[in-house]
């Protein structure tokens, strides 16, 4: 069953001859309520960007005792980013290093490497918390962290958000927020730029921390063909955290061991929404009922999850069929009607390189063969 959270508050919204001021809405106790028997479980919080800089040179310990993988599974490449010379990975987590002392290794995990360390987790009976303790032991130094909130509901409305911003209906201390319609370029370095459906900015976003707020459910029609309706995530409440601001998360974490004090903390020092009331100051507006909910109003509790999802050629695949298994379907019917078989001879000639055996060893060996106990 799926449904709408506008169309719910729309149904619980009463008129004057009920008892109640029209227009009115019933408290978020009743709302969470009507919702929960649909929804289920409304929110949920996950890691979707680490990145971290060890102060050694030494790659094979970072790869062998932090990150408990097995260096011989990972492909080597003579170039790297952020000014790094080169780089180990393993699907999409990546281990950047230099000569540079001052630079030392960078371990980076974007979203899908995230989810796929989570699965090297999980096999190593760690958690996420047992990671950023070895990392921070090791004198790992926070660069990056993204906290995603997973709003399942449709409790954010995005538009909305937006135009509370345009109408001094969010209190922040950040001065700034942009928004970009369904669409429209995000004019920024994105992963998704072009799938984030509405999108809203909320602080600078050179500052150590900001909030990008978005419609994860046209990005999901957009990446995997998802219809909109049946997307199991509608929007998402990213806190991107840098460099001191990352630092003291994750310390604030391994402190409680309480993803939701931590990140509701975070956003509830920098911003909130709130209903306009004429008749009163701006510092006394009520928070809205939507925004009341999402930070913790009557809801279930929010933990930190995890989604696992092992190394796959998804991307080469969709790739494959999109741009290259058009041309070999035409060949093959070329070769159906004229008998040249101009794939066969094509196939003469293709050597795999190393990286090509690199990636077929990593498809066909197991996870704990991947992983490593870590030494005592």
């Amino acid at each position: 069953m799926h449904m709408d959270i506008s169309a719910v508050v729309m149904s619980v919204r009463v008129g004057a001859d009920n008892g109640l001021v029209s227009g009115k809405l019933f408290p978020a106790k009743f709302l969470a309520q009507r919702l929960r028997p649909v929804y289920g479980q409304a929110v949920t919080m996950l890691f979707d960007y680490v990145r971290i800089r060890f102060p050694t040179l030494d790659i094979g310990h970072i790869i062998k005792d932090i990150l408990q993988l097995n260096i011989q599974y990972m492909i080597h490449e003579d170039f790297g980013h952020y000014s790094y010379t080169e780089h180990y990975y393993i699907g999409d987590i990546f281990v950047y290093t230099s000569p540079d002392e001052e630079k030392g290794v960078l371990l980076e995990l974007k979203g899908k490497g995230c989810r796929q360390f989570e699965s090297y987790l999980l096999a190593q009976e760690r958690s996420w918390y047992d990671f950023l303790m070895d990392a921070l032991v090791d004198g790992g130094v926070m660069k990056r962290l993204d906290l995603a909130i997973n709003d399942h509901t449709g409790m954010l409305d995005i538009p909305e958000l937006t135009e509370k911003c345009r109408n001094e209906e969010c209190v922040s201390v950040f001065r700034s927020f942009k928004s970009y319609a369904s669409g429209e370029l995000v004019k920024h370095e994105e992963q998704d730029k072009a799938g984030m459906g509405y999108t809203l900015y909320i602080g600078s976003l050179k500052s150590e921390v900001y909030f990008c707020v978005y419609e994860k459910s046209y990005e999901q029609y957009i990446k995997l063909g998802i219809p909109i309706e049946e997307a199991p995530i509608k929007n998402r409440f990213e806190i991107r955290l840098k460099n001191e601001r990352a630092y003291y998360a994750v310390r604030d974490l391994l402190t409680y061991y309480d993803a939701e004090r931590t990140a509701f903390s975070i956003i509830n020092r920098y911003v909130r929404f709130v209903d306009k009331e004429a008749d009163k100051k701006r510092s006394d507006w009520k928070l809205s009922v939507r925004w009341a909910w999402f930070i913790g109003e009557n809801r279930e509790p929010l933990k930190l999850t995890t989604k696992p999802e092992p190394y796959t050629l998804d991307r080469t695949l969709r790739w494959i069929q999109r741009q290259v298994d058009p041309t070999l379907k035409m060949l093959e019917t070329i070769t159906a009607k004229t008998g040249i078989d101009y794939l066969k001879e094509i196939r003469k000639s293709t050597k795999l390189t190393e990286k090509h055996y690199k990636i077929i060893e990593q498809q066909t060996t197991s996870t704990e063969d991947v992983i490593l106990e870590k030494e005592n």
